[in-house]
């Protein structure tokens, strides 16, 4: 028995005072109505309405039942209107989670872009390099790296692939110059991430083959928007994908050095649990993202 159904064939007959017009008024035959109504008392245990050939009324177990019943009716159509409204109308808070480079570098100028498009919905970022699972902490949609491994299940869509570039500042380069090949960069101030391996050695790929020229690290740090400061203030030469620099490589507050060299790429990727029936707000995020980024098998911070 379909218990919410027989509610609303309960309430129609009451509201209407007789099985034949509630059974026109919902396209039902007669028997049929009078089957969710025997069924609905059958189930209950107990008589909700006292019949005659001409009229109908409700007994006391009835009567507390209608009252229960037609708060439940109103709240599960409510219930349907807010989640029908939401899949028109963005509104509601957006769970976003962010690998941190792409966040830094990325997020700050395209989010206020999108919440003032959407202005009812709420955005909530979360960055951070340990990657997280969307569905089980129920966030809406996801930014990691080629680096960082997640769910095959998700959908995923490409926004572009970031060339690993080496640059420094105007005022750096004016005083100590710019290297002009690779073993140069062992005598060169370097800015560095804090992973072992680059404290010591940056990875450079050359016509010879692939090689770790040795480095001398002035400034360590596992933040990219430090590391980003860091180099902005001249303190030497930074390695780092070119979404975490923001802007500063098109408007010349960083110049790019050796880049005839390649030093490696990160794929960015945009994730979300679902494609069926995304909500409002999901929807038009990840066309306003997809919009952006038109051309994902290219660079498009350089």
């Amino acid at each position: 028995m379909d218990r919410l159904h027989s509610m609303k064939v309960f309430a129609k007959v009451v509201e209407q005072g007789s099985f034949v017009r509630a059974a026109e008024i919902l396209s039902l035959s007669n028997a049929v109505v009078t089957r969710y109504i025997v069924d609905l008392e059958n189930h209950l245990g107990t008589r909700l309405l006292n019949r005659s050939t001409r009229r109908l009324s409700l007994t006391e177990s009835g009567q507390v039942f209608l009252e229960r019943v037609r708060n439940i009716l109103v709240e599960i159509e409510e219930a349907e209107a807010i989640v029908a409204m939401s899949t028109k109308k963005p509104t509601g808070t957006l769970s976003i989670y962010s690998h941190v480079g792409f966040g830094e570098g990325q997020l700050g100028r395209l989010l206020p872009e999108y919440s003032r498009a959407y202005p009812e919905v709420v955005v909530d970022v979360t960055l951070s390099d340990r990657v997280r699972d969307l569905v089980e902490e129920g966030i809406d949609v996801g930014f990691f790296s080629s680096f960082q491994k997640f769910d095959a299940s998700m959908v995923v869509r490409k926004l572009g692939v970031a060339e690993v570039v080496l640059c420094a500042s105007p005022d750096y380069i004016a005083q100590f110059g710019a290297p002009q090949t690779p073993e140069e960069l062992s005598s060169h101030a370097c800015v560095n991430f804090s992973h072992e391996h680059l404290r010591h050695f940056w990875h450079v790929q050359t016509v010879e083959g692939n090689r770790d020229i040795p480095i001398a690290s002035v400034m360590v740090s596992n933040n990219a928007l430090l590391l980003r400061d860091f180099a902005l203030a001249g303190m030497g030469i930074v390695m780092r994908p070119s979404f975490s620099l923001g802007d500063d490589l098109r408007c010349g507050k960083l110049q790019r050095v050796l880049a005839d060299y390649r030093m490696g790429q990160v794929e960015i990727f945009m994730v979300y649990p679902s494609r069926r029936l995304l909500s409002a707000k999901v929807r038009t995020f990840v066309d306003f993202m997809t919009s952006r980024f038109p051309h994902p098998e290219s660079d498009p911070w350089l």
